[in-house]
């Protein structure tokens, strides 16, 4: 079984991007941050995390994606999504279909603009027990920086609050 930084570890490579997600070329492979990164909202203690993403095609016009975050000096997981990504034909418009371990489900629908993808809350669902305060919304951008880096910024609303930025780090390319 063949390895490349655009498959999942462990998975076989399938070389061969599809075209229908081509122009999200630059997002596969494998991310850690880069030094912590920086998390607060009003309601929660200010706190440093480090995450890593998993971007990878396995030859269908989706990219499948997997985030692990853990607390920066704890190394407690925090949180994790998965999904994937799949673009309109013929145009820019990205769509992530997200699952998190909170048990939240999202579809967020954005745009691509060269090397910056803007994403925002399309459809959100959770269990019926689902932990309190409820997000309502959420506001997610890529963006790749001229050196290589890539960075993410996240805002979110809740029942309790107003649409705020919660996260933000930077990630670079494992070899």
């Amino acid at each position: 079984m063949l390895r490349c930084n655009v498959c999942f570890p462990g998975a076989a490579c399938l070389s061969k991007l599809d075209k229908a997600v081509s122009s999200l070329d630059w997002l596969l492979g494998n991310w850690e941050s880069v030094e912590p990164g920086k998390g607060s909202y009003p309601s929660l203690k200010d706190f440093r995390y480090t995450e890593d993403l998993h971007f990878a095609q396995m030859g269908q016009p989706i990219i499948n994606f997997m985030f692990n975050a853990s607390d920066a000096e704890t190394k407690k997981i925090l949180h994790r999504e998965c999904g994937f990504i799949q673009m309109q034909t013929g145009t820019n418009r990205v769509a992530f279909i997200i699952a998190q371990n909170s048990g939240l489900v999202e579809v967020e629908e954005g745009e691509l603009v060269g090397k910056k993808l803007s994403l925002h809350t399309q459809a959100l669902a959770r269990p019926s027990f689902a932990k309190e305060p409820h997000v309502k919304e959420v506001s997610r951008v890529f963006q790749l920086q001229p050196d290589g880096k890539l960075e993410q910024t996240l805002s979110m609303s809740t029942d309790k609050q107003p649409m705020t930025q919660h996260l933000h780090i930077t990630y670079s390319r494992l070899a």
